[in-house]
């Protein structure tokens, strides 16, 4: 692999930045909420059992996880990937800027009997400092984080940092908020801003000097137990009040587009994309 210059990379970073950007912008325009925490309201739509089998990106997660390993999962949420990789490695690192979320999350570690996690509370990668000398972990993951992350060179830089061995990611090539991209232009009269994906990391992997090798698996679609909460998951997407006109509108046309499959609620058409899994070496780097 042949390192892009630095001018291209910059460019990349660039028009990644550009991307998040025009995305927060758009969202701040017609947002007609402000929540502290965003994810406070649904942290539980992010908690699983970490004995769950079946889940193709845990599958292949689990089988890169040595058992004398330390992982770090960055943004690692209610801990669905960081609880059942907890179960399989010495010991590992969740970084998680959401109080609603480490909420979700210690309360997952208490109820399975995990004692080999710590949590650090922040962002990325302001908490680097966190983790004590460098490197401080053989893995470090990403699941579903970097799509809206505007500096992602200084973001991955530290990423590679921090580990001893590889880095891996977990991304869809259509970011998962991209599931209520249909309702926008319904909703607002405009087409959502598409962020950053998986495609994206991959190019500017590559002309960072990385070797990034990529699993593709399936992407389940989202399932909710009720109409009420998938309601309420489109309608924080969207960034509508409960029971303004937007959200009258909104209402009044999504009946035309769920659908009740295997006993769970879900939008008629399925994710668009794929879902990939990729790694590569910090050797990459030098």
């Amino acid at each position: 692999m042949v390192r892009a210059s630095p001018v291209e990379v910059v460019r990349l970073e660039a028009s990644w930045a550009e991307r998040v950007r025009a995305n927060r912008e758009q969202a701040e325009r017609l947002r007609e909420t402000l929540t502290p925490d965003f994810y406070a309201p649904v942290s539980g739509l992010f908690v699983a059992d970490p004995r769950r089998t079946g889940e193709p990106a845990l599958d292949v997660l689990s089988s890169m996880a040595g058992a004398g390993e330390t992982w770090l999962d960055i943004g690692a949420g209610a801990g669905r990937y960081a609880l059942p990789l907890a179960l399989r490695v010495r010991s590992l690192i969740a970084v998680e800027p959401s109080p609603g979320m480490r909420r979700a999350l210690r309360t997952g570690i208490d109820e399975h009997g995990l004692t080999n996690i710590r949590v650090v509370a922040g962002s990325w990668p302001e908490s680097l400092d966190e983790l004590g000398p460098l490197p401080a972990v053989d893995v470090a993951l990403i699941a579903h984080v970097g799509y809206d992350i505007e500096d992602i060179g200084p973001f991955l830089d530290a990423m590679e940092a921090t580990t001893r061995d590889r880095c891996v990611a977990v991304l869809t090539d259509h970011s998962p908020a991209s599931v209520a991209d249909p309702f926008w232009p319904l909703v607002h009269g405009e087409s959502r801003v598409a962020l950053p994906a998986l495609p994206d990391l991959l190019v500017l992997l590559e002309a960072r000097g990385r070797l990034p090798s990529v699993v593709q698996v399936d992407r389940a679609p989202r399932t909710f137990d009720s109409v009420t909460a998938l309601t309420a998951f489109l309608r924080r997407q969207l960034f509508i009040t409960e029971g303004g006109d937007k959200d009258v509108h909104f209402r009044a046309i999504l009946p035309d587009h769920i659908a009740l499959r295997d006993g769970a609620w879900r939008l008629a058409e399925g994710p668009a994309g794929s879902l990939g899994v990729v790694t590569w070496s910090v050797a990459d780097r030098s």
